[in-house]
């Protein structure tokens, strides 16, 4: 792998087939746009780490403004790391936003990824930051792939971890490193010798996602496929693509069968795919519901667009069922 040598002034930027793979990919993707401002979440693994690296020797490049956040959970076993990413703030020249939990986070996958995207978030918002990134890697892709997969996720669900997504009105979220493995980010550390943070909790076998990182990729990769991260990267693409058409689809046949935001006119779903009416049934009571409707839910009310008149759901919760009154399905208290 070649490296080339920059020498501008006083500072030096190493150019490897890493930086030009990301550069390459920026480029074709216009995901993070020239003269940006930018936040990199840096944890102290070597893929944020890796990230954050890049970043630094793009950004002249590109004309970007660049700073890091880091969101300290007050773990006991991350005693020390918030002055490890002090260090690399400074030794870098990067501008450093340190949120302190005032309260220990719960050692949970779902709290901890929750408070760590607000206060993501909140920085982005209250400093005027256009982009928020973080280092999720193709290796990441397929955790999140088949750990939904596991759990049931449609979808939706399998194509969460995408390149980018609104985080608030003017902030987006970015993942730039979806293109890149978990082998790519620790081969660029060793490179060049960066201090990774060797995260213990994520040896931890008690959290789902560490056991499919740990047991189930490695598996299929020696059983079945080594190229299995890539296999399902490519499939995440495609499903991506589908779900986005069929969720555009389902907006506009809402807008032309609700009456009103709790009755919708069951007989223009009729002619309808199955596929466009459990989308559209998911955007109805998505609306109607306090929380998203489950896969049973959605069926349930499917199955009354041709059901006899007076069929009704059980209870939603909140008081609430779903029926069929004529030709039209209503949201009704009972």
């Amino acid at each position: 792998m070649s490296t080339i040598i920059f020498i501008k002034g006083n500072a030096v930027m190493v150019w490897s087939n890493y930086h030009a793979r990301l550069h390459q990919l920026l480029k074709n993707r216009q995901i993070l746009p020239k003269f940006s401002k930018i936040l990199v979440g840096l944890s102290g693994g070597q893929d944020s780490l890796c990230l954050t690296r890049l970043m630094l020797d793009l950004q002249d490049k590109w004309g970007w403004k660049v700073a890091i956040a880091h969101c300290d959970h007050n773990w006991t076993l991350d005693e020390g790391l918030a002055e490890h990413i002090e260090a690399i703030a400074h030794d870098w020249g990067f501008d450093l936003y340190l949120e302190r939990a005032k309260e220990k986070i719960p050692e949970k996958e779902a709290s901890a990824r929750k408070w760590r995207y607000q206060v993501l978030k909140d920085v982005a918002v209250s400093y005027g930051f256009d982009y928020v990134i973080t280092a999720h890697t193709k290796s990441d892709r397929t955790e999140t792939f088949l750990y939904n997969l596991i759990r049931g996720s449609g979808s939706d669900g399998l194509t969460s971890l995408y390149w980018t997504r609104k985080l608030a009105d003017e902030v987006e979220l970015v993942r730039p490193l979806l293109g890149f493995s978990r082998q790519d980010t620790g081969n660029f550390c060793q490179k060049y010798h960066l201090p990774i943070w060797e995260d213990s909790y994520n040896q931890n076998n008690k959290f789902a996602r560490n056991r499919i990182r740990l047991d189930l990729i490695p598996y299929l990769q020696k059983e079945f496929n080594p190229q299995v991260e890539n296999h399902i990267a490519q499939t995440t693409e495609i499903l991506r693509a589908d779900r986005e058409f069929l969720d555009s689809q389902a907006q506009l046949i809402l807008i032309e069968v609700a009456t009103n935001q709790d009755t919708i006119d069951r007989k223009k779903l009729q002619d309808k795919h199955l596929s466009l009416q459990r989308r559209v049934i998911k955007l109805f009571l998505g609306q109607n519901l306090a929380k998203m409707p489950t896969f049973e839910q959605i069926e349930a009310v499917v199955n009354l667009i041709d059901a006899p008149n007076g069929s009704q759901t059980s209870s939603f919760g909140g008081g609430r069922a779903i029926a069929v009154r004529q030709n039209h399905i209503v949201v009704i208290r009972c």
